[in-house]
């Protein structure tokens, strides 16, 4: 995802996010202008006592009478910047819930195609850290920032009022140290963009050896994973340290020159007052003021980088949220089928611009049927499946349900009308009893046992010590392969979709884990228009037809007889199955002799 060449500024852009929390926002803006003002105050009280002083008109009672003064304006600068800091977090926190939801259902409606070319690193910055950094415009630089802001300008009023020559001599070391900031400033954009693509190139790296340290270990490549992991995060700690030591010379002559006001304010107020041009109440507010000038302003230079970060934090969250969503038809207008006949018409099918992986494909498949797909690596089985489900839409051409275009049914209404079952489904880190009622929030436990059973689950499940309440682990990894696969196929029993999908269910079970699960499909396919992908003929004798698939294009359609009759590709599937099958009983044999207690 690029960057757009023309960009809306960041503060627009935080505006525009705000949207109901505005008003919280706005709330905290003036309560921090009121801390501002308070802030003020005791400056002027200190003036007034030094004047009173001076003059020699002081007594006890105008002091006393200041002090509060200055002691009522400090609890109020001190008490409206809390209540601003608490109505900008509470909105920022209100907007950043409302922005990850709003992710969320992008990473929803967004075709898969598009979430998957995306980076695992990218995609956890952006919903959780670049989200995370737009709490800060939110809930700090608007309450602090305006303080930082608005108080060394009030100041500076504040001492043009008392003499407009010392308001300005306290500025003379501004533009000098500006000048070494702009100097250290010079190639920031670019040196950014390197620490951006540094670290999101080892976010993803992380990701990718934290989710794939299983095979790291199993194929003995610890060391060469280890040394390309530790290389990322060592070339990005020398980057962003060379970065910063280019720097720190030039930030600190800046931080040394910015806050020395006294160089000017001192020699031109003390000229001044040997001219009798000022009082002394006047020259020393004016050189206490000065002193109290710079520094909430250099508090506001810390935010220079942070703009930076939140500028693409901004550019990064919007390119998710403008992500090209699926288009979906009015509730209201949405098409409803009246039966599950599925048809596919004349459908292409690109993943990108370079090679279609469907082209110019047409299928029928009756309601309460049983259809097979098979054919080689690549021949475009799943994404059939995919299609179907509309993961993706089609390129050219489309796919009707009871005459009812797809894309003519509101997402919702399509989901209910199809369970889709793969070969390593997700399980949630919850309970059993809870994963499985994801095919029906609204199941009743009852409902949640008898599909449990129906799908062969019930059995591993009583064995286990929690029984239903076991959590499944991260992932469901507290369970087998064939364990988790009878989890989602319960699931798909609850749901009671009236379109089955199962593709390549049974691909990586063993025998006994394939004849519970093919008990398990026979349960849910009942009554059922039932597709499946298998790469285990033996699985789908029975369909009542088989569609072998070459090259995104239909080669053949028949029956298991009549495929193995008169196809040559079904032919030599068949025989690498019934091949690959012997050779697999075979070496189960010979394992169960190999620990047979009776050798």
């Amino acid at each position: 995802m690029e960057h757009n060449e023309k960009k809306e500024h960041w503060i627009k852009s935080i505006i525009q996010f705000a949207g109901s929390s505005k008003t919280p926002l706005t709330q905290s803006v003036i309560l921090a202008i009121i801390s501002v003002i308070g802030g003020l105050v005791p400056y002027v009280a200190v003036y007034q006592i030094l004047t009173h002083l001076i003059d020699g008109t002081q007594t006890m009672q105008v002091i006393f009478f200041w002090i509060a003064i200055a002691t009522i304006g400090y609890f109020a600068q001190t008490l409206f910047h809390a209540i601003s800091s608490y109505f900008s977090h509470r909105a920022a926190y209100n907007i950043l819930e409302e922005i990850r939801l709003q992710l969320a259902e992008k990473l929803l409606r967004a075709p898969l195609g598009d979430i998957l070319n995306q980076s695992v690193g990218k995609t956890k910055n952006v919903i959780i850290d670049r989200v995370e950094t737009l709490e800060l415009p939110l809930a700090h630089i608007i309450p602090e920032g305006i303080s930082n802001l608005l108080l060394p300008i009030g100041v500076f009023i504040y001492m043009l009022t008392i003499d407009y020559r010392l308001a300005l001599a306290s500025l003379v070391t501004v533009p000098i140290a500006f000048i070494v900031y702009a100097f250290m400033m010079r190639n920031f954009n670019t040196q950014y963009q390197h620490y951006m693509d540094a670290s999101n190139h080892m976010n993803s790296i992380i990701v990718e050896y934290v989710e794939g340290i299983e095979v790291i270990k199993t194929f003995n490549q610890t060391n060469a994973s280890y040394e390309k992991f530790s290389n990322t995060i060592i070339d990005f700690k020398n980057y962003t340290m060379k970065w910063f030591h280019s720097t720190w010379p030039w930030m600190t002559l800046g931080n040394a020159i910015l806050p020395s006001t006294l160089v000017g304010t001192l020699p031109i107020g003390l000229w001044l007052y040997h001219s009798n041009a000022i009082d002394p109440a006047q020259l020393i507010i004016c050189l206490i003021l000065s002193m109290g000038l710079i520094y909430p302003l250099m508090k506001f230079t810390v935010f220079v980088n942070d703009f930076k970060a939140i500028e693409y934090a901004i550019d990064d969250t919007k390119a998710y949220l403008n992500l090209e969503s699926l288009p979906i038809v009015d509730k209201e207008l949405a098409a409803t089928p009246t039966n599950y006949d599925i048809a596919i018409n004349h459908v292409s099918f690109a993943y990108d611009d370079k090679r279609k992986v469907i082209e110019n494909l047409s299928l029928t498949i009756p309601e309460r049927s049983y259809t097979a797909l098979v054919g080689p690596s690549g021949s475009g089985k799943s994404t059939i499946a995919k299609l179907l489900t509309r993961f993706w839409d089609v390129t050219d051409g489309g796919i009707t349900i009871g005459n009812k275009n797809i894309k003519d049914i509101h997402p919702n209404n399509l989901s209910t009308l199809i369970s889709y079952v793969a070969q390593d489904n997700f399980l949630f880190k919850t309970s059993l009893l809870e994963n499985i009622r994801m095919g029906n929030p609204h199941a009743s436990d009852e409902k949640v046992y008898r599909a449990a059973r129906l799908a062969k689950c019930d059995t591993f499940i009583s064995r286990l010590e929690n029984g239903y309440d076991t959590d499944s682990g991260e992932a469901g990894n507290k369970l087998s392969g064939g364990e988790k696969q009878r989890i989602a196929i319960a699931r798909a029993i609850l749901k009671d979709a009236p379109i089955i999908i199962l593709d390549e269910a049974t691909a990586f079970t063993d025998p006994e884990n394939e004849s519970e699960i093919q008990k398990a499909f026979n349960e849910l396919a009942k009554d059922k228009t039932l597709i499946v992908i298998a790469h285990r003929l033996s699985t789908i004798k029975h369909a009542d037809q088989i569609v072998v698939l070459q090259d995104g294009s239909i080669q053949s359609i028949g029956t298991h007889e009549e495929l193995l009759s008169n196809n040559e590709l079904y032919q030599k599937l068949w025989k690498a199955h019934i091949g690959s099958k012997e050779n697999g009983l075979l070496s189960e044999s010979v394992h169960s002799q190999e620990v047979s207690p009776n050798d």
